[in-house]
């Protein structure tokens, strides 16, 4: 896998439309989520999801791209947690087609760094208990269950997953 790039969103018609492809790639965290239909997903509310996630303070929402420009992955990261003030992975989505070829690890690998550069020792994220596939992702890569609660938007039931950085 050639080296991958992480950039802002700016909500170009093009990008949404590689946006809501990647959404559709990604079926079963759609239905875990209960957010969208995977075969039905509409682009003006994806974007209008996003664009209120990258609205929040301290919230970005990045596009990850390999070499070739092509669109890998996304990830929405929030500097400082309003309960806990932790760093968290609010979202690390990775393309369908390239799923089990380590660009979830790769990017995982990137968000830790850019929290490292910033001198951060910790970063957390929430996996649904109904995605026992993402357990297992995060788990492998030394993530640690610190805690069970719904999450703040929805109600869901989550897991919630720390890694120390230091």
């Amino acid at each position: 896998m050639s080296a991958l790039s992480l950039s802002p969103l700016h909500f170009s018609a093009e990008e949404i439309a590689e946006v809501v492809e990647l959404y559709a790639s990604n079926p079963e965290y759609c239905c875990a989520a209960g957010e969208y239909d995977p075969e039905n997903l509409q682009a003006d509310r994806v974007e209008a999801d996003l664009r209120e996630e990258a609205g929040t303070e301290g919230c970005k929402v990045l596009l990850a791209r390999d070499g070739q420009g092509q669109l890998v992955g996304l990830v929405c990261l929030l500097d400082r947690h309003p309960t806990d003030g932790w760093p968290w992975i609010g979202l690390l989505m990775v393309h369908g087609s390239f799923h089990r070829k380590g660009i979830g690890g790769v990017l995982t690998n990137l968000v830790e760094e850019r929290f490292r550069s910033e001198e951060r020792n910790g970063i957390r994220l929430a996996v649904l208990e109904n995605n026992p596939a993402a357990l297992t992702f995060w788990s492998s890569l030394g993530w640690q269950e610190i805690d069970r609660r719904a999450d703040r938007q929805h109600g869901r039931p989550c897991i919630v997953m720390h890694k120390q950085l230091t």
